[in-house]
């Protein structure tokens, strides 16, 4: 699944193709996305200019005139493509590049003047949100916790969001309504830069521990920007090549591979917490 620095990536793509386009129709083939698309979404867009494409989180938001907003989640296997003149273009739209258009799985169509963009996902768990005021948008907004290259996300926030509960630290990172765009591959990155066993619980922790994990919470996310994401499953960035930062993990994926910390002789572990693969190192991550 896409986390934060995927979906900015595929952000920047939407923006750079679609910013200040008008929306000359809409076709929705199959509603039955993890929730069912707006009855009048193909009315309400139609005939709208897009004034920008933003991201919070894992979320890609479309602003349209009218103060008109569309959410829009990739789920685990939700993909853009763009075609221009009938011709599928390389320009990176989606988390799993396909040099192909999908015959299946088809369920949106974006028609601008000289293009065409495609939402496919074959499992369906993504979705398109239809806001029609800024007052929604701001409500939708409120459930999701702040992400951690927020300005809103302080150590003030980490601590209050943290330090009182009973969870074990990964299942925190992981929890959208407490600190947003984190998923299971950079929530072990981040846990084994911070030093903190993925099992220890909020409560528990430290000041000093609070601070690592704010540090590298923004840190990690930055550089996996950077790098142009990782290339699980054939992820690339918005020139057409594959994302760099899986070069860059430290546990993720490394069960029974030796720890990175050139000075500790363990093995790094994995376990399941909440049926995530969790990788760590038991020596360095106390």
């Amino acid at each position: 699944m896409p986390e934060l620095p995927e979906v900015e990536i595929v952000k920047k793509s939407l923006k750079k193709n679609v910013k200040d386009k008008k929306i000359l129709d809409v076709i929705v083939i199959n509603r039955n996305l993890r929730f069912k698309v707006d009855k009048d979404f193909e009315k309400i867009l139609k005939n709208r200019k897009i004034q920008n494409v933003n991201r919070y989180a894992k979320n890609i938001i479309v602003e349209l005139n009218g103060n008109i907003y569309v959410i829009i989640h990739l789920g685990m296997t939700g993909t853009f493509h763009l075609i221009r003149n009938n011709i599928l273009k390389n320009t990176n739209l989606s988390f799993y590049q396909s040099k192909d258009l999908p015959i299946k799985h088809n369920h949106i169509v974006l028609i601008f003047k000289k293009f065409r963009v495609i939402y496919n996902d074959p499992r369906r768990f993504g979705f398109f949100k239809l806001l029609k005021d800024k007052e929604s948008f701001k409500l939708y907004l409120k459930n999701i916790g702040y992400e951690p290259l927020d300005k809103n996300f302080n150590l003030k926030y980490l601590k209050k969001s943290i330090q009182f509960r009973k969870k074990c630290i990964k299942s925190i990172l992981l929890d959208q309504k407490i600190i947003s765009g984190i998923g299971n591959i950079y929530a072990n990155e981040i846990l084994f830069r911070s030093g903190l066993n993925p099992r220890k619980k909020g409560l528990k922790l430290k000041n000093f521990e609070l601070k690592y994990l704010y540090k590298y919470s923004k840190l990690v996310l930055k550089k996996a920007i950077l790098k142009g994401g990782s290339s699980i499953r054939d992820f690339r960035n918005t020139e057409g090549a594959k994302g760099s930062f899986q070069d860059n993990f430290k546990v993720y994926d490394k069960d029974n591979h030796n720890c990175p910390n050139k000075k500790c002789n363990y093995k790094i572990k994995k376990i399941k917490i909440s049926n995530r693969s969790t990788f760590y190192c038991e020596n360095c991550q106390k």
